[in-house]
């Protein structure tokens, strides 16, 4: 049997599959953990008053900058992706990738205004080394079983939620209650357990992610007899000039906005330079696009322009769907009566135990299983993910503890106080933090992925175009309940005391969403795209998702724009009313997308 086939790595399976890819699971955990808990407190630094030690920036700022940075880091993937294709292979890419995002959170924990912004630097060329290459990873692993990978992209999307889920909880938590300087160094910390883990576990993968060498990249190109489509001059020329322009904009836009006009790289184009500039760039890119999917092979060309569409829909589903650690968590922080009294206090402590202690609970079970099948070949491995669960499960506890004695039901001496460095108070209080909704998207993903999972396997498993329908479906769905919530709110208004239920509804119909498009978008790229493009085609998919996170970030900017003039429930009914057109768009493709994928599913 030759070496990295799907039978060598089903030898030793956890839950139906590979062992290797719950080593993945567990490294994603904690890359997702430490990015999703510094973005949700990203946004309140930013907005947060100078006496409660944020920066007190306007809305319209913070999100600029917040829309910058998301996109860049998915942008950063296209680099990194090509790194780990030409260079040092997948594996040493998820290592510096790592490494550089450890850098990061400590660099922000510092909290001074140079090593905020060198955080965030760090943060975004870590995660182009990161991310494409550990879904690169897992495509690599399932290449002889296509019929499995719905199902293991889900599983491994239920380990980044897993992560995201903790993330925000405690990272927020800490930012929140306790100084946002906790909140950015609890970060660094897992990452730094996530990139050990992988590196002394990397043997479990075989053969994949090493270095290229002259003898695997001839193999590639024996295994690969698609027709070559080498980049010319003028195309590489093209190439330079959307990817600069689009990274200058992306620069310079937040620095035009919170520098009031002072730094502007494109006021030489006039009062609309930027404008002018990105849709420059795009034009360029979209006729070079054209151009090159009529140099392919008739089957390669239309099964890429299929993946073009999704990536297309992709853009439009971020840009909405991102609007949870934006105007979501605004609406949180600013319109929602988060503090709890009476019964309802008790209510949210109970569900708030259940939801922290569960989910530990079966990724706790889940390690013990990993624990069985790898711990004799990878002992170090393990002991370092078992501390992780130990802090992990601590600080859980501790913030469960100080939030029963502050809401006033359980007794603690001063003794105790001090020694858990919990601060004393005299008035019972249970207030929900602004940024808890938002992990409620991952709470939904861990309880429904097995579901979903189990129903892209079964007969019943939609077309592609029918899933993205009834994803952005969803997505208007969600978007339609926080604006009737919001409906009662004045144009103008700057706080309000609306209903928790219309935000918990939100994120209930959005993980559905999520579940529909984000996972199942990655397998279609895995599965239509040829080998030898995997990575870097990876990296094209992301850089339609960097697309929609500035999307994201410039529907923000605007919130308050939209809330003075027409009220704060139009701008929620705007994006619910995108969400529905782009649905029956993607359902009225299905013909015609369906003949473009040539029978792959």
């Amino acid at each position: 049997m030759s070496q990295n086939t799907t039978d060598q790595f089903f030898k030793s399976t956890v839950l139906g599959h590979p062992a290797g890819l719950f080593v993945l699971f567990f490294t994603e955990m904690w890359e997702r953990f430490s990015f999703y808990g510094m973005r949700s407190l990203l946004i309140l630094f930013l907005t947060a008053s100078f006496t409660d030690g944020g920066w007190e920036w306007t809305r319209e700022n913070a999100s600029a900058l917040f829309g910058s940075y998301v996109g860049l880091v998915y942008l950063s993937t296209m680099l990194g992706g090509y790194f780990a294709d030409k260079v040092i292979g997948f594996r040493w890419a998820v290592v510096v990738g790592a490494s550089l995002m450890t850098l990061g959170h400590a660099s922000m924990a510092v909290e001074t205004e140079f090593s905020i912004y060198l955080g965030l630097v760090l943060l975004v060329f870590g995660n182009g080394f990161f991310k494409p290459n550990m879904t690169s990873i897992v495509s690599e692993m399932y290449k002889d079983r296509p019929e499995k990978k719905d199902g293991a992209y889900t599983l491994f999307y239920m380990g980044v939620n897993a992560g995201a889920f903790f993330g925000i909880l405690l990272c927020g938590y800490l930012g929140e209650k306790v100084g946002w300087t906790y909140g950015f160094g609890l970060a660094g910390i897992f990452m730094f357990f996530g990139m050990l883990q992988f590196w002394l576990s990397q043997n479990i993968f075989g053969d994949i992610g090493l270095k290229p060498n002259k003898e695997s990249k001839a193999k590639a190109e024996a295994l690969d007899t698609d027709k070559r489509n080498p980049f010319s001059p003028i195309q590489l020329v093209a190439i330079a000039f959307s990817s600069l322009v689009a990274l200058l904009w992306l620069l310079n836009d937040p620095a035009s906005k919170i520098s009031g006009g002072k730094v502007n790289i494109f006021s030489f184009l006039g009062a609309n330079g930027n404008s002018i500039a990105i849709v420059s760039a795009l034009v360029v890119f979209i006729i070079l696009l054209i151009y090159r999917f009529t140099q392919y092979s008739k089957i390669t060309k239309e099964k890429l322009i299929a993946v073009t569409f999704f990536a297309f829909l992709t853009i439009f589903f971020w840009a909405i769907f991102e609007q949870s650690p934006n105007s979501l968590t605004i609406f949180a922080n600013d319109y929602t009566d988060r503090v709890l009294t009476g019964n309802w206090s008790v209510v949210f402590l109970v569900m708030n135990s259940l939801i922290t202690i569960l989910p530990l609970v079966i990724i706790t079970w889940v390690l013990i299983l990993l624990f069985k099948q790898t711990f004799k070949l990878y002992a170090i491995a393990n002991v370092i993910l078992s501390v992780s669960f130990v802090i992990i499960w601590t600080i859980a506890i501790w913030m469960l503890a100080k939030d029963y004695y502050t809401a006033g039901y359980l007794s603690l001496s001063d003794d105790t106080l001090q020694a858990l460095k919990i601060d004393k108070v005299t008035t019972a209080l249970t207030e929900v933090p602004a940024t808890w909704f938002s992990t409620l998207n991952s709470l939904f993903i861990i309880s429904l992925a097995p579901l979903f999972s189990k129903w892209w396997e079964s007969k019943y498993n939609p077309s592609a175009n029918l899933k993205y329908g009834i994803g952005m479906g969803l997505l208007a769905l969600g978007m339609a309940c926080v604006a009737f919530g919001a409906n009662g709110i004045e144009a103008g208004a700057k706080t309000a005391s609306v209903s928790m239920i219309w935000l918990i509804l939100v994120y209930l119909f959005h993980t559905m969403a999520e579940l529909c498009i984000s996972p199942v978008g990655l397998s279609y790229v895995s599965k239509l795209v040829p080998a030898r493009m995997i990575a870097f085609m990876f990296g094209v998919w992301y850089l339609a998702v960097a697309i929609g996170m500035k999307g994201a970030g410039m529907f923000g900017e605007n919130i308050d724009k939209i809330a003075n003039e027409h009220g704060l429930s139009y701008f929620f009914w705007m994006l619910a009313i995108i969400s529905i057109v782009v649905a029956l768009f993607s359902i009225l493709m299905g013909p015609v997308i369906k003949k473009l994928m040539h029978g792959v599913r």
